[in-house]
């Protein structure tokens, strides 16, 4: 993609109130299923502008760290917790989320909504294993197949972003390889996908059309970005986002299966 590609990706991206599907209800239901501490330390792993941190901060009670590689995000997420006086109890940082400054085994509970597979999703949960105490939780969403055939324009999408999409029985699979015990997992509700995330995100791109009106160049990009929620409005029941809830056992680390790192998994 060309730099003026991404300087109007990000333009209408960080406006948005949100970088991908998810609600608050989703996110109640999968807290529904952990047993946090009275006071949990939250690590959200790729945060983007934060609208799922605002949720963990009104759901739990407890410091809670969001992390992105994407400074503007981050900026407008530390100004959110200002104007929400959240500061006390929420800190927004830059930085990848393979350096986390946090302790192994030291966090009750990771969130990261559709950003993990970045990593490849096995390396991923692997270090979601080690930041986690025994006992603690994850919570995610990955973008899934869920049919065995998806329409090859589909799948030709997808494969920019995401070559290693599997099916919700291959994210299963990983989860159990690295060690985690499922607690529950479903696919979100096509809510989740319009009214935080395309709905705005098309009203977005019919007011940058009129900003950049004599710009041929934007306009054609605009045109290539409004292609991912036209295609989820007809293909949506192609492929979606599934939320996973796993834990971290409480048995002993070592009891943990051993992981060859020369093998590569399909989904890594």
């Amino acid at each position: 993609m060309s730099e003026r590609f991404w300087t109007l990706f990000f333009e209408l991206y960080e406006a948005l109130p949100r970088q991908g599907p998810g609600n608050r209800a989703c996110a109640e239901r999968a807290l529904s299923l952990c047993r946090l501490p009275a006071s949990p330390r939250v690590l959200d792993l790729g945060c983007g502008v934060g609208a799922q941190t605002l949720y963990l901060a009104e759901l739990t009670d407890g410091p809670i760290l969001a992390i992105d590689s994407h400074p503007p995000s981050v900026e407008r997420l530390r100004a959110t917790l200002v104007s929400r006086g959240l500061t006390h109890r929420v800190e927004a940082l830059v930085g990848d989320m393979t350096e986390s400054p946090v302790e192994k085994g030291s966090i009750d509970l990771i969130w990261s909504e559709g950003a993990l597979y970045n990593l490849g999703l096995e390396r991923a949960l692997n270090l979601c294993y080690e930041l986690l105490r025994p006992g603690a939780y994850l919570v995610f969403t990955d973008a899934v197949w869920l049919v065995p055939d998806p329409p090859a324009e589909v799948r030709r999408t997808f494969d920019l972003d995401y070559p290693t999409m599997g099916t919700i029985a291959d994210d299963l699979a990983l989860v159990e390889k690295c060690g985690f015990e499922l607690l529950g997992h479903f696919t979100l509700p096509d809510e989740a996908w319009w009214t935080d995330f395309y709905t705005p995100m098309e009203q977005r791109i019919e007011v940058m059309r009129a900003q950049y009106a004599d710009d041929d160049e934007a306009l054609a990009i605009l045109d290539q970005l409004a292609e991912e929620p036209a295609l989820h409005r007809v293909h949506g029941g192609d492929y979606g986002y599934e939320l996973f809830v796993a834990r971290r056992p409480h048995a002993d680390p070592d009891d943990r299966p051993e992981m060859d790192p020369a093998t590569t998994s399909s989904r890594a």
